[in-house]
């Protein structure tokens, strides 16, 4: 098998997967920049919280739609993330329990509903698309909308970047200045959701935040710039879509898992090789005498 027949024919030679590795490029662009600031926010698990949180929207939009239409779904689940958001900042603002454990609650609850809805008015096979996502089933009017959700999540990034950081790094000093952090804090949280209903049907709610916090894990690991980071983040979310893509051609396995266990294997070897990984720990470069 030559180099072509590994690594270009199978984009080559078929249209699905074509699409299916323009729409990891465009994931790719929008979400490592999300899931770097999600990081940095020590927000990781809210963005866990969040791909769950869009399933029962998701649901009825599939079930009213009657197919896995992003239009359909992609409402469905905009309306539903951004309550949870908002309904999970309101009780933590009013009551005594903290914002994390107010995301959890509803976002188990939202992944129950969900769950529930697909079975009570759908297939197994119906669950499993909703669940884990069918990035090879996915058509050009899909990829554009994916396109444009990436497109508009750069631009708001390039609008908003500068508050964001100075929201994200010093709140207090936004706060002295009016800086109006809390509708950044929300249009932040809108583009995540955005990006979760984007990679929604490529790879379903329980892997949907996957290249949003892996490849951010990894340009944390790599860099310690802010810009290189997001730069890191957008590449490895990339390059994991496409070997992904490649090894669950020829290996004949399911796509989107495939694609996120790329990522953490790239993850893992960072570990070990990254300038702060284990291997500049425990076996240090000698230093220079004299």
């Amino acid at each position: 098998m030559t180099a072509y027949d590994l690594l270009v024919a199978p984009f080559a030679d078929y249209g699905f997967m074509r699409r299916a590795l323009v729409a990891c490029l465009c994931l790719g662009l929008g979400s490592g920049p999300i899931g770097v600031f999600l990081m940095l926010r020590r927000m990781s698990l809210v963005g866990d919280a969040m791909s769950h949180a869009v399933l029962p929207g998701a649901a009825i939009g599939y079930l009213v739609a009657g197919s896995l239409s992003l239009t359909a779904m992609g409402l469905g689940g905009l309306v539903a993330g951004l309550s949870v958001a908002l309904l999970s900042g309101i009780v933590s603002r009013t009551t005594s329990l903290p914002e994390d454990a107010s995301f959890a609650s509803f976002y188990l609850s939202s992944l129950a509903l969900g769950v529930l809805v697909v079975s009570l008015r759908g297939s197994n096979i119906d669950l499993l698309h909703v669940l884990f996502g069918t990035i090879l089933a996915i058509d050009a009017c899909v990829l554009y909308e994916i396109g444009v959700i990436s497109t508009v999540t750069l631009v708001m990034f390039a609008i908003i970047y500068r508050p964001l950081v100075a929201e994200c790094f010093d709140p207090g000093f936004l706060r002295a200045i009016g800086g109006r952090g809390p509708i950044y804090h929300f249009l932040f949280l809108l583009l995540v959701v955005l990006n979760l209903v984007a990679s929604f049907q490529a790879l379903g709610t329980l892997m949907a935040v996957g290249l949003m916090m892996l490849p951010a894990a990894i340009a944390q690991l790599w860099s310690r710039s802010l810009s290189s980071m997001m730069a890191i983040a957008a590449l490895n979310a990339t390059a994991s879509g496409y070997l992904g893509l490649v090894a669950s051609y020829h290996l004949e396995l399911a796509s989107g898992p495939t694609i996120i266990m790329t990522a953490a294997l790239i993850y893992g070897l960072s570990i070990f090789l990254a300038p702060s990984g284990l291997a500049r720990r425990y076996f240090p470069r000698p230093h220079l005498k004299g």
